[in-house]
Order: C-alpha cells, then structure tokens, then sequence
C-alpha cells in the first residue's frame, strides 16, 4: 500500500504520536531529512521513514542512538 504522505498528515503524525513537534514546513520525499524540536527544545533531523517507522522520536540525547551490532 503507498500512502502519499503530506507535510500536512506529517505534521499531524507528529504531533499525535511523539511529544516532538516538525519544523519543517515542506516535504519532497521519503529521503529529505526533516527537521524536528525535541520535547527538551534540542533540534534534531531524521528521515520521516526512521522517524516513523524506527520510532526515533527524540533528539540524540534524549534517545540515544542504538549501538551498532
């Protein structure tokens, strides 16, 4: 199933699912980093995908990133 995703229903997703809130205002692809501000007012930048599908919903300090196996 492709859903089409907005900056709109990214936003939306965003703010129902994660105390982060999106910065970005335009949206051109699953690959485009977005910009975000953590719930502690640090900005950080994750692909949608990683955000959505990884649950990487925090800035690296307060999520830190998984140790490579």
């Amino acid at each position: 199933m492709n859903k089409r995703w907005t900056i709109g229903k990214i936003k939306e997703f965003v703010e129902s699912n994660s105390e982060s809130k999106l910065l970005t205002t335009e949206y051109h692809g699953f690959s485009q980093k977005l910009l975000f501000k953590c719930s502690c007012g640090t900005n950080f930048e994750k692909t949608f995908t990683k955000f959505k599908n990884n649950n990487q919903r925090k800035c690296d300090v307060c999520q830190p990133p998984k140790a490579s196996r």
